[in-house]
């Protein structure tokens, strides 16, 4: 069997087996406790049996090679059991062990091994919690956990044990069909699991608590996998400040990467990015019955005006729309409800008919005969020694039948937190309505999810989610730097549009400039002098031929001065470019183990100042790159500023395709690339600075 096909049984298992002592006893029990149904083993060599559990005396005593083993061993022992394993055709381990490739190199060398160790066999770890299956029934789990059965859900993967055992015990009723801790990922990591994780129709959305990628483009993939089916995807992403990378690193051995990369990556395939654990798990409750609503527009009921204004302020805030009632919906609204409700969306039902079930259903179902994606309800649940939580279960259920009758998405909300019990939640869910915990977070987590079912369409007939991001190898080394000319020629073969320029000695420039026409750029050209302006080694706008000789000798005195070991002997006239509408720098980024990306941003002296770029990875499309070039503080500039010209759009995106060409064909040797600026007008655009590096 492949490590995929063993992976299917991990996530599905018939028969478990616990290797260690008293506390895998108690796993084993709790499983059988939770309802797994098939065959457990507990395995260890100096016991009977441990905590009333018999215990089988080794690895090979075993009648069968189990589905799923959990292995709470030190890491010596790790080893040969997971060899043996292997070797008895288990179909997948989970390695609790700490101990390997985070600790440095004899840790990773002992990581090695356990690899080798596995061979074909699933390895979920080392230095990981293990594997909670809701659908199952199984805990491959070393320690107490608080989620129960489910009929579908959310699966979640994340770096850390506690993080994944803090949010089983979190009291927010998270519909959790899968949630792994992948630890160091030595063999399988988020890319895998997410990719045998959308086979299973009963998940519904996938969470990602991430410190770094190990598989960039194993995870781009399994991404546009789940984009393909409509599955939400999640991610939480740390390590973004430089100390949080510090503590990846040495935590999962992982990379956190840029943090814009990331971004760029995200946006690209459609993967949510949320800012803290709350808005992670509201936007995972959003997506978790499946029932995904259409776009953002919103019908919004409350029984108070302030809950109203609320909605109002956070729905504005995160792009949502509210929908005016129409006519009819208005004339049989002034029949229920009374004189003093303001009929407008969000609308304020006043307390004047709660626990009037036929006010109650006559108001819903007018209000719900509406053209709006979904529906809003904000319900706050007093406490249960009020004696009046039945009149908030009658209006639960009464807004879940007419959703049913009127074919709506649906959610409700409280506007605290803690005042959307876990009753009024559970009976939510079993309705596949979203109870959503908190007006701010739970309107957020809908608009994340409502503009994810417009964005996938874009993303899909886009074409860039399709495309593999290219991850070159490490280089090591300063590499080579191509002077200007050098780089130009490069890049002109690619498509970039370049000035009228000459390569000469500068005792040939006269004649050349003859030829050239006048008015001239003069530039020294020297793979040993990148920044050419602050040595005093370009002269701009030289009008004649008397403008030009002062030019060189004033060059000449210049770079004795700034850079007295540099040789004066070979310069570049250029014609000089006509006045810009804007001018834009656009270069690549490489990171190592991440990608190779294209930066579109602000250009010119000011490059530093406005910091306004977008990156995207490479390969990508015309469009998006048409769209980058849209999304920068400066695209004013681009599409006619005050009433000025429009830049040459279709050129500028075709200049910026060939950097991104050149870059994608020479991609191992890459190691770094600027053309700033890019000088952009109504006539097309034309790079008057180019530097490359290369390994």
């Amino acid at each position: 069997m492949s490590i995929r096909d063993n992976l299917k049984r991990l996530f599905a298992p018939r028969h478990l087996a616990f290797i260690g002592g008293r506390s895998m006893a108690r796993a084993l029990k709790r499983c059988a406790d939770g309802g797994f149904q098939g065959q457990m083993w507990l395995v260890n060599p100096q016991h009977a049996s441990l905590e009333g559990v018999p215990c089988v005396a080794s690895i090979a005593d075993l009648p069968c090679g189990p589905d799923g083993v959990f292995i709470a061993t030190n890491r010596e022992h790790t080893l040969s059991c997971v060899a043996e394993l292997a070797t008895k055709g288990a179909g997948g381990a989970i390695c609790y062990a700490s101990g390997f490739a985070e600790t440095g190199e004899q840790g990773q060398a002992l990581q090695e091994q356990l690899l080798q160790a596995a061979g074909d066999m699933a390895l979920l770890g080392p230095n990981c919690y293990g594997l909670l299956d809701y659908l199952h029934s199984v805990a491959l789990w070393p320690v107490a956990h608080g989620g129960k059965a489910v009929e579908k859900g959310v699966a979640i993967l994340t770096q850390s044990g506690n993080f994944a055992y803090n949010l089983s015990m979190s009291d927010r009723s998270l519909p959790l069909a899968y949630m792994a801790s992948v630890g160091n990922q030595a063999q399988l990591g988020v890319a895998e699991l997410m990719d045998v994780l959308l086979d299973e129709p009963r998940v519904t959305a996938i969470g990602l608590h991430l410190e770094g990628l190990k598989n960039v483009p194993g995870f781009a993939r399994a991404a546009y996998k789940a984009l393909e089916k409509g599955i939400p995807v999640i991610a939480l992403k740390t390590g973004v400040s430089q100390i949080g990378a510090e503590l990846a690193l040495s935590h999962t051995s992982s990379l956190a990467g840029s943090d814009a990369l990331y971004d760029s990556l995200f946006e690209r395939l459609g993967v949510i990015r949320v800012s803290g654990p709350v808005s992670f798990v509201e936007t995972l409750k959003a997506a978790a019955c499946g029932n995904l609503p259409a776009g953002p527009s919103l019908i919004a009921l409350a029984c108070s005006g302030g809950d109203a204004g609320l909605i109002a302020d956070y729905a504005e805030r995160n792009h949502l729309t509210l929908p005016k009632l129409d006519a009819s919906q208005t004339e049989e609204l002034i029949h229920v409800l009374p004189s003093y409700a303001n009929l407008v969306n969000p609308l304020d039902f006043t307390t004047a008919i709660w626990g009037d079930r036929d006010a109650l259903e006559k108001m819903l179902d007018t209000a719900l005969r509406t053209p709006a994606d979904a529906a809003l309800l904000v319900l706050d649940y007093p406490a249960e020694s009020t004696g009046e939580r039945k009149e908030c279960d009658l209006l639960l259920d009464l807004y879940c039948d007419l959703l049913a009758r009127h074919g709506k998405t649906g959610f409700v909300s409280s506007a605290f937190p803690e005042l959307l019990p876990a009753s009024a939640r559970e009976r939510l869910h079993a309705r596949g309505v979203a109870a959503l915990q908190g007006i701010e977070d739970g309107l957020g987590a809908w608009s994340r999810i409502a503009h994810y079912r417009v964005r996938r369409h874009v993303l899909l007939n886009g074409g860039e989610a399709a495309l593999a991001p290219i991850c070159p190898d490490a280089s090591v080394g300063r590499g080579r730097l191509l002077d200007e000319w050098q780089s130009k020629q490069a890049l002109r073969l690619f498509g970039l549009p370049l000035p009228d320029a000459r390569l000469c000695r500068p005792e040939q420039a006269l004649d050349e400039a003859r030829s050239l026409g006048y008015p001239l750029v003069l530039k020294v050209v020297s793979a040993d002098l990148p920044h050419k302006t602050e040595a005093g080694g370009v002269a701009l706008n030289l009008k004649d031929e008397k403008a030009l000789g002062a030019a060189l000798d004033t060059m000449r005195g210049n770079l004795a001065r700034q850079a007295p070991g540099l040789s004066f002997d070979q310069v570049l006239l250029e014609r000089m470019a006509a006045p810009p509408l804007a001018e834009l720098i656009v270069g690549i980024k490489r990171e190592a183990g991440f990608g190779l990306a294209l930066v579109i941003g602000a250009g010119g002296i000011l490059v530093e100042l406005l910091k306004d770029s977008r990156s995207l990875l490479l390969p990508t499309t015309d469009q998006a790159i048409h769209d980058a070039l849209l999304a920068l503080r400066c695209a004013p500039l681009l599409t006619g500023f005050r009433g000025g010209p429009a830049v040459d759009m279709p050129a500028l995106v075709r200049a910026i395709r060939a950097v991104a060409d050149y870059a994608c064909e020479n991609a191992e040797q890459l190691l770094e690339l600027d053309v700033n600026p890019l000088l952009v007008n109504a006539e097309g655009a034309v790079a008057v600075d180019a530097l490359i590096r290369l390994a």
